[in-house]
């Protein structure tokens, strides 16, 4: 099954060469482009990609905005944020209102094809370690722990609880499965759990939120 893709970033040169790649790529098409924020919203309705490819950094809106604006009409939707810096609070905002994770922009051609297929197959992007990292340095900027979502973790039974801190370590299902000697089928009912009581809507948002609720202590 073709994943279908729309670009947006605000230089040409950019969303050219990404789509350029991307096309040369079994599996993926590139369906549409887009400038800015507002047009990328517009452009998502019309045509319901699989994936976003946003940047974040845009004039009109911004990729932020964006984002919150396109998963708020549809929960369902993948954004891969897009960003020349590793460490960039945008992406953290973004990551948080709903964006499945991001990838730099000198990303090579086999990460970029990658990052479109774990988005698409309804995994969050949080394997590399960079992402981690932004979680956890942004994390320890927040000034008290977000206590307001103390019933949510307190609904949590222990084993999920143990999921939740090894998702934000950054395990994929099969490596916490094999940390708990359990079945990967197991782990991703505790994962849809986890999700379904703490309201959040992917592995990423998860991840976002044990280390501000200081579940997970940043190193």
């Amino acid at each position: 099954m073709t994943i279908r893709v729309l670009i947006v970033d605000d230089q040409m040169m950019v969303r050219e060469g990404f789509s350029v790649l991307l096309n040369a790529m079994e599996g993926i098409e590139v369906v549409g482009e887009a400038v800015d924020g507002r047009q990328a919203i517009a452009q998502v309705a019309a045509l319901r990609p699989d994936v976003v490819l946003m940047d974040i950094r845009m004039p009109e809106m911004n990729g932020l905005e964006a984002t919150r604006q396109i998963v708020a009409a549809d929960a369902d939707a993948k954004v891969l944020v897009l960003t020349t810096f590793d460490l960039d609070e945008y992406v953290y905002q973004a990551l948080r209102a709903g964006a499945s994770g991001f990838l730099l922009k000198d990303a090579s051609a086999r990460q970029l094809a990658e990052g479109v297929r774990v988005v698409a197959a309804g995994e969050a992007l949080l394997a590399p370690s960079v992402t981690k990292r932004l979680i956890v340095e942004f994390s320890k900027l927040a000034q008290t722990p977000r206590t307001v979502d103390a019933v949510g973790v307190a609904e949590l039974t222990e084993r999920e609880t143990e999921v939740l801190v090894l998702i934000a370590q950054g395990l994929s299902n099969g490596e916490i499965a094999d940390r708990l000697v359990v079945a990967e089928s197991t782990i991703k009912t505790h994962v849809s759990r986890i999700l379904v009581k703490l309201g959040l809507r992917d592995r990423t948002q998860a991840a976002v939120f044990a280390y501000e609720t200081r579940l997970v202590t940043p190193a």
